[in-house]
């Protein structure tokens, strides 16, 4: 088989910090299955191993230039490892990664040691926990026993509890669900869905051809029946939960990314370190035969590339053209691509199809024979999906469904702006472009679609005013040519040029006073532009450092874990009620880098749970002209979700003012998708921060931004910051009367009721 390419980056990295479990589950590949090898491993994994593989992780991120890896900790139970030694795995991972590059830290665990202290630290240290659970009681107990034979249903689910507390509710991941077929998989669905998780894997018992999976007599397809019956039931439900298998399939059926090694034909970029520093592919293998996951190398004789090049890890890289005849010749193979690479095991190698090939494809059909409805934006929400957007604590989980909404919003206006465009207009070129690109690359499309002011430019345009109309909808021209650019696909466009300036949103803005209003032809190469108007031509490399004499980057806010556009050069983003400022010189942009960093840092430390929402939605600050009054002041605009416009300030000012302001554009995207007030009353409500009577959604907006502000000077006052419990009281109490101010008005809907009931509760603990 061909292989893969020999310096394939690896992204994910599983390691081994514990090697043994405190439970005894008759289905666990690593103890029950063909692989031995655990027996000769060391307990736990040594300091040295630690140092060792985290110094390959990160020199194999910075010889890539990776932006993210991600590490989970496994085992075994990586719990066992007790907080003190588990505290010093996590600090020293991101003592050595976190330099290089963004470390995302996950752990899978049973969950049966799970406490108050562990779930603190794993907090401290931005760890996404996984938790295994196999359904009910009956269901779960079934194989996630002790050594004694007593289940582990009831501590798991204490361990569950902990994870939906507000304060450890962002370090939830979801939930991991072996199948049995012989549980009911209806009531293993709604015990999973009574968990609240972000997230379930339903995951096909490991199994080869040597040693088949077990099937009721005459079972035929049980696993794809039993599956199909859960997915009949979430489709009805209104895919009320995140369902990797499921989702893998729809996206899949579009062309798009599986997300998940078990299906598609996406490369595999996933390498082990065991106990021992010794490296290994994926775990699964373990189920094929003893030593099928040993690739011979260690963290200390071998770097990650290294392993990479195994012939194993290289095929699983090569798509269609590594899997079996059988295979290949299938009509369902782009989206089952095979199965679990170890479920292809038989008679000595792995040219077979999956040993759940027959469960595989009549699940793939049966999914695209009954897709799911079109999700209204304003439907299908998560029953907790209020309440965790309440939760003055943060969730980026909902933030990115929220990003997700609207992103189908911006999709919709340009679909819209398309349809009003001219005969003959050079618009057309460009639409068709994105269309294009968006069937071959709408991860890149859905990246410019996520920027805050392509919704502006889109409602102005249909509107016929401000900057939208100046443009006008050949600007789907310069949103094509940055998609391509992201996406690496060559496309040649006329691009609008206004005032000398032709600008490529994300990308940066093209210097050509020459043309004055005009148009310039605009060619994308590999990481290259190349525009030509008239007799002037200019090549710019957009990812080059340095202005170019025609040429402003676009430039960017960036600390080790969050990077946000420094947005001074976008014609549309002068939406806010204050005014926009001009492009910065480098040394104001040089403060601006400074100030954002040390305000991340802020953020990050007094209300962690709001980073993580600000890393998930915020995509831009806007720099704001001064006023003459010399006070901070901050802004968000209505039609531009995730851009948040602030004047210069200090670092503690500047966090108080990202977190406000995100605040309000949360809220603004909630609006399009959920009626919070009623429209039919139209009342003007008395609050403590505006001398003027306000009306019902200005004061939610005022009580949802103020009860965030508040939080954080609570931690301030805590901390005993001069001045600070005076402002905590100030924000508390004008949110607490506006609260009681807006439900005797009797203005929101049950939707927004319950929104501002969970503000109330999340703040009822608070100090007077």
């Amino acid at each position: 088989m061909p292989p893969g390419p020999a310096r394939a980056a690896l992204t994910e990295f599983v390691l081994k910090v514990h090697a043994r479990c405190d439970l005894a589950c008759d289905h666990c590949y690593v103890y029950e299955h063909a692989d031995q090898s655990w027996r000769r491993r060391p307990v736990r994994m040594t300091p040295e191993v630690l140092r060792a593989a985290a110094g390959r992780i990160a020199g194999h991120a910075a010889a890539h230039g990776l932006p993210d890896v991600t590490v989970i900790l496994h085992g075994g139970e990586p719990l066992l490892l007790g907080a003190e030694r588990l505290g010093e795995v996590l600090a020293g991972l991101r003592r050595v990664i976190d330099p290089v590059t963004r470390l995302r830290l996950g752990m899978q665990t049973n969950g049966v040691l799970l406490s108050e202290r562990l779930c603190d630290l794993l907090a401290d240290h931005d760890v996404a926990v996984g938790v295994s659970l196999d359904g009910d009681r009956a269901a779960n107990d079934r194989h996630r026993r002790f050594r004694s034979g007593a289940g582990s249903y009831d501590q798991v689910l204490r361990a569950l509890a902990l994870l939906r507390r507000p304060e450890y509710r962002r370090i939830y991941s979801g939930l991991l669900c072996t199948v049995d077929v012989r549980n009911d998989p209806i009531a293993v669905y709604e015990s999973l869905l009574a968990q609240n998780p972000p997230r379930i894997d339903f995951l096909l018992p490991h199994a080869t051809w040597d040693d088949p999976p077990w099937r009721p007599a005459g079972g035929g397809t049980a696993y794809a029946g039993w599956l199909r019956a859960v997915y009949d039931r979430w489709r009805a439900d209104g895919r009320p939960v995140s369902v990797r298998l499921f989702d893998s399939l729809l996206s899949t059926a579009g062309g798009g990314p599986s997300g998940t090694e078990w299906l598609g034909l996406d490369p595999v970029d996933l390498a082990v370190i065991e106990t021992d520093g010794e490296w290994e592919q994926a775990d699964s293998l373990k189920t094929a035969y003893d030593g099928a996951p040993a690739t011979g190398m260690t963290v200390f004789s071998h770097a990650a590339d290294d392993v990479a090049a195994n012939p194993l890890l290289a095929r699983r890289r090569s798509g269609r053209a590594g899997l079996s005849d059988e295979c290949r010749r299938c009509p369902v193979v782009d989206q089952c691509g095979g199965g679990l690479f170890a479920h292809r095991y038989g008679a000595g190698h792995f040219d077979h199809p999956s040993v759940y090939c027959a469960d595989l494809k009549e699940l793939v059909v049966h999914v695209n024979e009954n897709p799911p409805a079109p999700v209204r934006l304003d439907a299908g929400l998560p029953d907790d999906f209020i309440d965790r957007l309440a939760a003055l604590t943060g969730d980026r989980v909902a933030i990115g469904r929220l990003v997700e909404a609207q992103i189908a919003i911006v999709r919709a206006l340009l679909a819209e702006v398309a349809d009003r465009l001219p005969a003959g207009g050079a618009g057309a070129d460009g639409w068709a472009a994105l269309t294009a690109l968006d069937r071959g690359a709408p991860e890149s499309v859905a990246r410019i679609a996520a920027h805050p002011y392509v919704r502006a430019w889109a409602v102005d345009c249909l509107a016929g005013t401000g900057t939208g109309a100046r443009l006008g909808p050949d600007h789907l021209n310069a949103l094509a040519v940055a998609a391509a650019l992201d996406a690496g696909t060559p496309v040649r466009l006329d691009v609008p040029v206004r005032s000398g300036r032709l600008h490529l949103p994300t990308v940066g803005t093209v210097l050509l006073p020459e043309v004055g209003d005009g148009a310039a032809r605009v060619e994308t190469g590999p990481g290259s532009l190349r525009v030509t108007a008239g007799d002037v031509t200019a090549v710019i490399r957009p990812g080059t450092p340095g202005d170019a004499p025609r040429w402003w980057p676009a430039r960017a806010l960036t600390t080790p874990d969050v990077s946000v556009l420094l947005e001074d050069a976008d014609p549309h983003r002068d939406c806010h009620r204050l005014p926009a400022g001009d492009r910065l010189d480098d040394a104001a942009a040089g403060r601006w880098a400074e100030t954002f960093a040390a305000a991340w840092q802020v953020i990050r430390d007094e209300v962690p749970g709001h980073a993580e929402e600000l890393r998930t939605g915020l995509r831009a600050v806007v720099p704001l002209r001064r006023s003459g009054a010399g006070v901070s002041e901050a802004s968000t605009a209505r039609q531009a979700f995730g851009g948040v416009a602030a004047t210069e300030t200090d670092a503690g000012s500047l966090a108080v003012l990202l977190v406000h302001e995100f605040q309000h554009s949360k809220m603004n995207a909630l609006l399009d998708i959920c009626d919070l007030v009623d429209g039919t009353r139209t009342i003007g409500i008395t609050v403590g921060w505006r001398p003027d009577p306000r009306p019902a959604e200005a004061v939610l907006h005022g009580i949802y931004a103020h009860a965030a502000v508040a939080g954080i000077w609570r931690i301030r006052a805590d901390r005993q910051v001069d001045g600070a419990q005076a402002v905590y009281r100030r924000y508390r109490d004008w949110t607490a009367e506006a609260i009681g101010a807006l439900q005797r008005a009797d203005a929101l809907t049950p939707a927004g009721s319950r929104l501002v009931r969970q503000v109330e509760r999340s703040m009822s603990g608070w100090p007077a």
